[in-house]
This record gives structure tokens, C-alpha cells and sequence, in this order.
């Protein structure tokens, strides 16, 4: 066994700073291997808590398991993590199968098979509401942990998705972040003529192929119409014809300026990450939540910042994409007590802040002591001024939207089908019964 550690209703932010309305779950992100494998070491009989999650949690579940020990001596864990793709399946498979972990990755929102919504309704996970932290969950933030009233999910709080980028990269070609989208333009151009690569792009690895396209959507879509997401429930909408296409259009846009990696397609997010830590490729979409495995692939931590991504030609008018990170569920057929727990021990304000900070989020309540990650400082002001929106798959009614929208990227990326098509595909799959 490998030991180690690491989707998107009504959204519109309020003005306290980090505090989304949101309905649903986090970006599905992923980091470096280790690979999750069946394992005779489960916590199945022998009294150890089984913690299963995904590579970017192995940093604040470990460390967070060490504290709840030195309180608690005579618990015990076993813990595996891995990519997001395998995660989703092994677990979803083990928790259909009776031979579930007692502590589980668990996305929050409908978007994908392991949102929480999904398992809830499935009966598969334990109610978590007679926890003390749960009474402090903002109401507006109801819907990303409750179901039916009920609390299953923890997490720490919220992402955001922008621009990673390498600051050397950005002065050996004379260049600021952007804050409009033809700066952007300009911007890539002369990172390119200076040889190196603009935007790297590892859609190899299917969650990837999202992230560019919910950078761009709040502008296209929700900052013209915050209620895009209830009039896609009542059929007043569809992906085909709105804002969603003017999102996959500049998608489609910077590949044929050539401002991508040659072959995302066949590129992966461990590729990107070293692309960009190393200073071949100036920048890469992704969720502050993977900070920390950028930071890690770089000589200097420092040598790296992140900047919301511009998807607007406005600076002042920009929405963003924000919404809560993967967290954790308990298995409803757990019968350890230290499963419990544990998570109501994550709930105590140090502990959220510690996790908060750890992937780079603003934790769902802040205390006195709480401190976000410095990188995080530009996107603040856009979220206290109320232009950030959870990350799209939140709303959506069923587990097809999502891998339909990645494949969809993939075949724009490929030429395989243009925007009206991509958008075709999500319409079907968003008509799904769930």
C-alpha cells in the first residue's frame, strides 16, 4: 500500500470577504503522485481509522492527524492518497461495495461522483450535524455542506482559480500580470516572441481541460446574468447560444494564437506544473489549491505569484470564480468512534485555519489569528466588491456534465468538433435525469 497523501446554485458573493453563495462543490484538483492501491493495511478490523483523500490533502491531513494523536495517544490511523481521477473511482467503488474508508475525499455540490449531494442522497455518508463547527458554517454557504438540512461534508473553505505564474518568466520578457483580456493577448505575445510559453496546458489529465474555461465564464456569463444558473434548471437556458460560448471561443482563441504548449492533449498536470516552476512556461490556469505542489516543483517558492485571470476587458468590473475546496466525508457504515471525531477536531478554528492556509484557501469562518496565503491578496477585493461565482459544476443536476465538458475541451483543443458541438455535448448530458 501506498502511504501519502490529495466540481461547482445561487453564487453571488456577499460582502464579507471570502464568503460565497454557493451551492455545490470544489474544483475536482488533483496533484502529484502517489498511487492509491487496495491494501490489506485498511482500518477494515483492525480498530485503525482508514483516511482515503486526494495528493493535495496529504500536507494538512497528516499534519492534522499528528496533533488530534498527541490528544488523543491511543488512536490510530492508516491514511493513502492520489490523483483526483483515481480517487473518484477506487472510493466510489469501495463505498458501493461495504468496504468504504471511515474518513473519504468528498466534493461538495452535485457535479461529479463523489459530490457530496451524490452520496447524501445515496445514503452513503454519516450526518456530521450535531458537530459544534457546523453551527458556524455561514448560511450562505448551506447548500456546499448540507443536504436536506443535514451536514456531511467538511471542509475548510473556499478556492479560487487564476493565473500561477513565474515571475522570472514574466521579467526576462518585460512583462506585468494582465488585468484585460487584450492585455492578455499582449502580454502572451511577448512572452512568446521571447520563447517562452505563455500558458501551459496539460490536458492529458481531464480536469484540467475546465479550469481556462471557468476562469472565463463568470465575465461571459454571470456578470451579465447572475441568475444564468436557475434559468439553465427551468430550461430558460442552455450552455449552446449564452456567454459559455464566448468563454470556449477565447479558449479556442489563445490555442490559435499559439499561446499554449504544443499538444495539451498530451500533456499532463505533473508536465504543467514543472513547465511553469521552472520557468519554460510563464503561467497555468489552475485553483489556488495546488499552490503548494507549484511551489514545491520550483528552485524558489518565492520565484512564483498567482493574479486572477483576466477573462474581462474591464479591471474593474472583473468577476471570478470561486467555491468550496474538496473536503472530507464519513462513511455512514463507519463504526469507529475516532472517525467522528476526528473531524469534529478539524472543526475547531485553529485546525480550519491551519487547513485553510495549507492549499491556499480563505477558511468558511475566520478567526482573530487567521491569515490567508499572500498570493491570495489580489483576488480578495473581488470577492469583498461581490463579483465571484462557485465553480460552475456546483449547480449542475448530475455526475455527466463534468467528464461531458472535459471531453468536449479536449475534442476544441483536437479539432475534433467546434464550440456549437462542445456546448451540444454538455446541453445532452446536463439533460440527464440524476
Amino acid at each position: 500500500m501506498t502511504t501519502g497523501s490529495h466540481s461547482w446554485p445561487e453564487h453571488r458573493a456577499v460582502g464579507r470577504r471570502g464568503f460565497l453563495r454557493i451551492g455545490g462543490g470544489a474544483a475536482a484538483i488533483a496533484a502529484l503522485p502517489p498511487v492509491l492501491t487496495a491494501c490489506s493495511t485498511s482500518g477494515g478490523g483492525s480498530g485503525k481509522v482508514r483516511v482515503v483523500g486526494v495528493a493535495d490533502q496529504q500536507k494538512p491531513v497528516e499534519e492534522l492527524i499528528a496533533r488530534y494523536r498527541e490528544a488523543h495517544p491511543d488512536s490510530a490511523f492508516t491514511t493513502s492518497f492520489a490523483p483526483t481521477d483515481q480517487v473518484q473511482t477506487v472510493v466510489r467503488t469501495q463505498l458501493a461495495g461495504g468496504n468504504a474508508p471511515d474518513v473519504h475525499v468528498l466534493y461538495p455540490g452535485s457535479g461529479s461522483a463523489m459530490s457530496m449531494v451524490e452520496l447524501a442522497r445515496a445514503g452513503l455518508l454519516a450526518d456530521l450535524s450535531d458537530q459544534p463547527w457546523t453551527k458556524e458554517v455561514p448560511a450562505n454557504f448551506h447548500p456546499a455542506y448540507r443536504y436536506r438540512g443535514k451536514t456531511y461534508l467538511y471542509s475548510a473553505g473556499s478556492s479560487v482559480i487564476g493565473a500561477i505564474h513565474n515571475k522570472k518568466a514574466f521579467a526576462r520578457a518585460g512583462v506585468e500580470p494582465p488585468r484585460t483580456w487584450d492585455e492578455l493577448l499582449d502580454v502572451c505575445a511577448k512572452l512568446k516572441a521571447k520563447g517562452i510559453v505563455p500558458i501551459a496546458l496539460g490536458t492529458q489529465t481531464p480536469w484540467v481541460t475546465q479550469l481556462i474555461t471557468y476562469a472565463l465564464v463568470p465575465n461571459a456569463v454571470y456578470a451579465k446574468n447572475p441568475g444564468f444558473d436557475a434559468d439553465m434548471a427551468s430550461g430558460k437556458a442552455h450552455f449552446r447560444g449564452s456567454g459559455w460560448a464566448d468563454a470556449l471561443g477565447r479558449y479556442q482563441e489563445l490555442q490559435r494564437r499559439g499561446f499554449f504548449n504544443e499538444n495539451p492533449n498530451g500533456t499532463t498536470y505533473e508536465q504543467q506544473t514543472s513547465m511553469v516552476a521552472s520557468g519554460r512556461a510563464a503561467m497555468a490556469v489552475q485553483v489556488s489549491a495546488v499552490l503548494a505542489s507549484f511551489r514545491q516543483a520550483a528552485r524558489d517558492p518565492q520565484d512564483l505569484g498567482m493574479f486572477p485571470f483576466p477573462g474581462g476587458d474591464d479591471p474593474g468590473k472583473l468577476w471570478i470564480p470561486a467555491g468550496i475546496v474538496v473536503g472530507l466525508g464519513v462513511s455512514a457504515r463507519s463504526r469507529k468512534d475516532g472517525a467522528k471525531e476526528f473531524v469534529e477536531f478539524l472543526g475547531k478554528q485553529e485546525n480550519i485555519d491551519r487547513w485553510a492556509q495549507s492549499v491556499a484557501a480563505i477558511p468558511f469562518k475566520r478567526g482573530a489569528t487567521t491569515r490567508t496565503d499572500p498570493a491570495l491578496d489580489g483576488f480578495l477585493p473581488v470577492i469583498d466588491a461581490g463579483r465571484a461565482v462557485p465553480f460552475m459544476d456546483q449547480s449542475w443536476p448530475n455526475a455527466e456534465v463534468q467528464p461531458a465538458h472535459f471531453a468536449a475541451v479536449q475534442d476544441l483543443l483536437a479539432g475534433k468538433t467546434d464550440v456549437d458541438g462542445a456546448l451540444g455535448q454538455m446541453d445532452e448530458a446536463y439533460g440527464k435525469k440524476s
